[in-house]
């Protein structure tokens, strides 16, 4: 019961907008067919979108598996492994970019993308200076196909490094505090 009701608890103790999420990755019971495990481990991942809900996450992960376990009279040991903070990028910095990369290669090679439950350790520098991480889009010009960065044909375009220095290199220029 603890995973499969967890997630849905966890993610209903927090602020909807917060974006948490409790991932399994590994469960594993038992070694006979016919016996019924007296102890299971599980691991995982927990995923946010905010700062606030970030730092609730132990909290209320832990609570919530003590609360079912307690139901079924079973006890719970958890260790819980705080990952990186979500990358949440500070408006001003990220205008900056927006508008430096529209200066240099036009309006239209600007593009919103949705904020990843992925972790990043950029958000590390973010907890002290205002910053914002742009995404350099790795796929060549005109190519479709959106490969995730962790599956086996993911193949960036390396010209995606020269446009991240033309991005940054104009917003230097922009703002010489840069």
């Amino acid at each position: 019961r603890v995973a499969t009701d967890a997630p849905a608890l966890v993610s209903r103790r927090v602020d909807s907008r917060g974006g948490l999420a409790l991932t399994w990755g590994r469960i594993e019971s038992g070694h006979a067919p016919n016996v019924i495990p007296q102890h299971a481990e599980l691991a995982g991942t927990v995923r946010c979108l905010d700062l606030d809900t970030w730092r609730q996450a132990p909290d209320v992960v832990v609570a919530a598996i003590d609360e079912i376990a307690n139901l079924y009279r079973a006890k719970s040991q958890i260790t819980y492994v705080r990952g990186v903070p979500p990358v949440v990028n500070e408006p001003v910095s990220t205008e900056l970019l927006r508008t430096a990369m529209a200066a240099r290669r036009g309006p239209d090679s600007v593009e919103n993308t949705e904020q990843s439950l992925g972790g990043e350790d950029f958000s590390w520098y973010l907890e002290h200076v205002p910053g914002a991480m742009a995404r350099l889009g790795v796929r060549p010009p005109g190519e479709r196909t959106v490969r995730d960065l962790h599956q086996g044909d993911f193949d960036a375009d390396e010209h995606a490094i020269d446009v991240g220095v033309e991005m940054f290199t104009a917003a230097a220029f922009l703002d010489p505090s840069c």
